[in-house]
């Protein structure tokens, strides 16, 4: 069994009010961070995560930003205890942003500004109301990707996140999602429940948001990554910028391969995977990609304190 330690980042959903706020009275890196983003942002980031209310949080302009910041506060964090290197690092989604900044790909001020874009490109991509997502459980990615097929009728609606195995995202127009909601249940799945969101994510309604941030993008210095990250689209790490780059832009509108991922990062040699950022969604999601792999979700002084201690009894870190 492999050892080695990989770094991942959660995307949106994870955030919740009051997020890391024992880690900050904690560590004062944490709020450092915070108000390094808010410099770039030109608005009180941590008062938002902090006090609310949900819906400023949830907004997906405030959310990108706050869950970013977040990610690179516990890394800041780790690197202060001199918490282990990892082999690698990957990111869900908006997470993939986090791990590029940690890895050094793009400085932190330019990557909050560039999220910030990305949520706005987004927004306005799709009207709200227009657009729709749902989670699809217990039934296979092939039936799942047969469903959408038969439910378009013209209009669009896909497979977005391959999350795990039996966990399948669909989005599109929302006509279209509702129709394949139905076709999904028709052919298994033990449930097809509807996302709360307002943007369709990951999908070809998004190409108007990915042209915006392609040309957002020409005004930032990316450099090559001092650790793998291993992203979205493809399941592969690169070293060329411009190949960072076309896959950051191209995961706006194909699927988040989350399960290649962490399969990717496993056949690098990474066995214990540390969750930075609020939840633990993506621990929950590898113990089911990969039921050997180790997992623990960072958002807390204990379980940063876990998770180091795991980090360094796994031993074979770079």
């Amino acid at each position: 069994m492999s050892n080695s330690l990989a770094l991942v980042f959660p995307g949106q959903g994870s955030q919740h009010v009051g997020m890391l706020r024992e880690l900050a009275e904690r560590y004062s890196v944490v709020r450092t961070t915070f108000e390094e983003a808010s410099d770039a942002l030109g608005y009180d980031l941590w008062h938002v995560t902090q006090e609310g209310p949900d819906t400023r949080l949830n907004a997906t302009t405030c959310t990108q930003p706050a869950l970013l910041t977040a990610g690179v506060a516990i890394w800041r964090v780790w690197q202060e205890l001199e918490g282990p290197r990892p082999l690698a690092m990957s990111g869900h989604s908006l997470g993939e942003y986090s791990a590029l900044v940690c890895a050094g790909a793009l400085s932190f001020a330019d990557g909050v500004r560039l999220v910030r874009l990305r949520g706005e490109a987004m927004q306005q991509a799709v009207p709200e109301g227009a657009g729709g997502m749902a989670a699809i459980l217990g039934l296979e990615n092939g039936d799942v990707e047969a469903a959408c097929s038969e439910a378009a009728e013209g209009e669009v609606v896909s497979a977005v996140n391959y999350n795990s195995p039996g966990q399948v995202v669909i989005a599109g127009d929302r006509s279209a999602v509702e129709r394949a909601i139905t076709r999904c249940q028709e052919r298994g799945a033990k449930r097809a429940v509807p996302l709360p969101v307002s943007v369709p994510s990951h999908c070809a309604l998004m190409k108007p948001a990915a042209r915006r941030l392609e040309e957002a993008m020409n005004d930032i210095d990316f450099r090559t990554p001092r650790y793998r990250v291993v992203q979205n689209v493809d399941a592969r790490w690169h070293e060329e910028v411009d190949a960072i780059k076309s896959r950051l832009v191209e995961q706006l509108y194909r699927p988040v391969q989350w399960s290649s991922c962490i399969e990717a990062l496993g056949e690098d040699g990474a066995g214990v995977f540390i969750e930075c950022g609020p939840g633990k969604v993506l621990t929950g999601l590898g113990k089911r990609i990969a039921r050997h792999n180790r997992g623990l979700a960072v958002n807390d002084p204990e379980t940063l304190g876990a998770a180091i201690e795991l980090a360094r009894e796994s031993g074979d870190n770079i």
